[in-house]
């Protein structure tokens, strides 16, 4: 080989090197901001954390698991959350989903944001979803954007996406570049880019930090920009607006039509028993493809007469007792999770007579929200039906904390406190909770 080439060829070998790492610097993805703050994202994988040593090492912000699934509380969500408030850090959620189908995403949705509805978060709330089993990336698109749109539409608070950097680039469809990305990439400096997202609002950076206050020697540590922090108006929600926006009806006894705003919290069966119209009514009327799936400010037309519709009721249960007769007809407003052989076996009935009870053409489809008819029992045996005024609740087989607190219009924050309960994922059957 003649000198030349030889020149040649080590040219190479130290140009190409030189080339490629200017090209990688060139491809990071940079911060939303040159601002930037320090933070920790923790579950109960940390145990038992001095937040006040965390705020005094220099950690401005500090996300919380809240839990996974639509069942599942993280065992410390309460304790964090409350003594990262005392001590003064910002606080952000996080929840894991685990769904599998969009129907899922919505109850996971429903479930996070009913555990942080009555906190005060000043940060974005954050998905984490990671785990994809078999599930293409279309369909896990589909759930991440369902569970992220229905989030923001029942809490009224922006929300951002957690990844990782190869899903990042690899998953993520440009259609989630709405929400702002919380991006993890491990021993660089910057994070790589990629095609989708201009800039990241939180850079997890290591998953085996060591910060006092904690004593695991793993903990996940981030910088967030301030376009983490939830804006001013971003926590206001529709609860303050008017329940109903009427349209100009007809004064006779024909049938008219009002306009209903969607407020947080409302099912599709309840707004049916509200105005004494049926869901297959409402869902012919609006085009609804997914009755289970309406939208906090979404509008409604709702058929009405001259009367007024009925009055709505925020109870689970409820016990309407006849002046004629020592005998009570309760009803059962249906929870996230309930079947109706459930149902059945909680209230000493049968499928076979709750269907009859309630004209129910398809016993494994019921509707969260509707209100079933129980059959009439003696005033004896009436009080084994939980209401909005009692003190104490019995704990049913099947129970879990969070379906307690939907029952009884409170949260597992509020019962976990009142109940010194040290896991809130642990409640037996025959315990007696304490209620507000």
């Amino acid at each position: 080989m003649s000198h030349f080439f030889k020149k040649i060829i080590t040219a190479f070998f130290i140009i190409i090197p030189l080339l490629l790492s200017t090209i990688c610097f060139a491809s990071s993805l940079s911060p939303s901001s040159n601002t930037l703050y320090n933070g920790i994202d923790v579950s109960e994988w940390q145990g038992n954390i001095d937040f006040s040593q965390v705020k005094d090492s220099g950690i401005d912000i500090v996300y919380i698991r809240t839990g996974e699934g639509s069942n599942y509380i993280d065992a410390y969500f309460n304790t964090n959350y409350k003594n990262a408030k005392a001590a003064g850090l910002n606080i952000g959620f996080y929840h894991y989903v685990t769904a599998t189908t969009p129907e899922e995403a919505i109850e996971q949705a429903k479930f996070f944001v009913s555990l942080t509805k009555d906190l005060d978060p000043n940060c974005k709330l954050a998905m984490d979803f990671e785990s994809f089993g078999s599930l293409n990336n279309e369909q896990i698109n589909t759930i991440a954007s369902t569970f992220l749109q229905t989030v923001k539409e029942l809490s009224g608070k922006d929300v951002i996406i957690y990844s990782d950097t190869y899903n990042a680039i690899n998953t993520w469809d440009n259609s989630l570049t709405i929400y702002p990305l919380w991006v993890a990439e491990y021993d660089v400096t910057e994070p790589r880019a990629n095609d989708k997202w201009n800039h990241w609002v939180g850079f997890q950076y290591s998953d085996a930090g060591t910060v006092p206050g904690i004593n695991t020697n793993s903990v996940d540590l981030d910088h967030f920009t301030p376009d983490i922090f939830l804006s001013g108006g971003s926590n206001v929600t529709s609860s303050n607006t008017s329940s109903t926006n009427t349209s100009s009806g007809s004064s006779s006894n024909s049938l008219s039509y009002i306009t209903y705003i969607v407020q947080s919290g409302d099912t599709l069966s309840a707004i049916a028993l509200q105005y004494n119209t049926t869901v297959a009514e409402l869902v012919a009327l609006n085009n609804i493809s997914n009755p289970n799936f309406i939208y906090v400010g979404e509008s409604l037309t709702i058929p009405s007469s001259d009367t007024s519709p009925t009055s709505s009721t925020n109870t689970t249960s409820s016990t309407t007792t006849s002046s004629n007769t020592n005998t009570t007809s309760p009803t059962y407003i249906v929870q996230s999770g309930d079947t109706l052989s459930a149902i059945a076996l909680q209230y000493n009935t049968t499928v076979a007579e709750l269907v009859d009870l309630n004209n129910i053409s398809n016993p494994n489809f019921i509707y969260v929200g509707e209100t079933l008819i129980l059959p009439q029992i003696t005033s004896q045996t009436s009080t084994n039906i939980p209401t909005n005024t009692s003190s104490t609740y019995t704990v049913q087989v099947g129970d879990t904390l969070w379906g307690i607190a939907q029952q009884f219009d409170t949260t597992v924050a509020t019962l976990t406190s009142l109940n010194n309960l040290s896991n809130p994922n642990l409640i037996y059957p025959g315990e007696i909770i304490q209620l507000p």
